[in-house]
């Protein structure tokens, strides 16, 4: 492999990876669980306010039912007392507080509203949130086992199946070959070996005519007798 082509390759493999740690899902749940956190915390902010409004505005309607009911108490009194223009006083202020009160009821009520809205709202967000949690923990393990046999895929290619197949044949080439010296070996052997038995067991003229005579003087011998 030449240097420029091992440089590709290395700056290739570079940028996978930096494209691979950005898209790395597991990464990208995370951060969507910090952003439905951050969600949440605001969500329980805006909640704390909404029930800060809800009792302050509680606070207002019976402090104005305070002022309605002494305001009564005085025009009464006023009354009993024979006091006309205190007791129109009185009853001006208490049918002021009165209207005021009404008022600060009905607002209660939008607010206590807005603030059921708002509660439902965040219950959707942190059922949603859970929700999440607990498909991390799955898509996690899917993730795993995906990315396990991502590598094994990628390990499994990277061997070179076609150098192998040429190596196996150059391999079993060099045996045939080992064979066929062998064989051939044998083949020429064989005959040598023949004929050295055959010198082996060759008979001279001097041997041949000794035995000869030895038979001759065994059958006079016989026909002495």
């Amino acid at each position: 492999m030449g240097i420029f082509k091992r440089l590709k390759t290395i700056t290739m493999a570079e940028i996978n990876g930096l494209l691979d740690g950005i898209e790395d899902p597991i990464a990208m749940l995370n951060e969507y669980s910090r952003e439905m956190e951050k969600e949440i915390a605001k969500g329980q902010q805006a909640l704390a306010r909404q029930i800060f409004v809800e009792k302050k505005q509680a606070a207002l309607i019976s402090e104005t039912k305070s002022v309605v009911d002494k305001r009564t108490r005085q025009a009464k009194l006023a009354i009993e007392q024979g006091d006309e223009v205190m007791a129109k006083l009185a009853v001006q202020e208490k049918l002021n507080n009165e209207n005021q009160l009404q008022l600060y009821v009905d607002q209660l009520e939008s607010i206590k509203g807005q603030t059921q809205i708002l509660i439902e709202k965040l219950n959707q967000l942190k059922e949603t949130y859970n929700q999440m949690q607990h498909k991390k923990i799955l898509l996690a393990s899917r993730a795993n086992v995906a990315q396990s046999m991502k590598q094994i895929q990628k390990v499994t290619v990277s061997f070179h199946t076609d150098d192998i197949a040429r190596g196996v044949a150059r391999a079993e080439e060099k045996i045939l070959m080992m064979e066929a010296e062998v064989q051939a070996g044998h083949q020429f052997s064989t005959p040598l070996a023949q004929f050295d038995a055959a010198y082996d067991h060759f008979v001279s003229d001097e041997e041949l005519n000794k035995e000869i005579e030895k038979l001759k003087s065994e059958n006079e011998k016989v026909a002495a007798l």
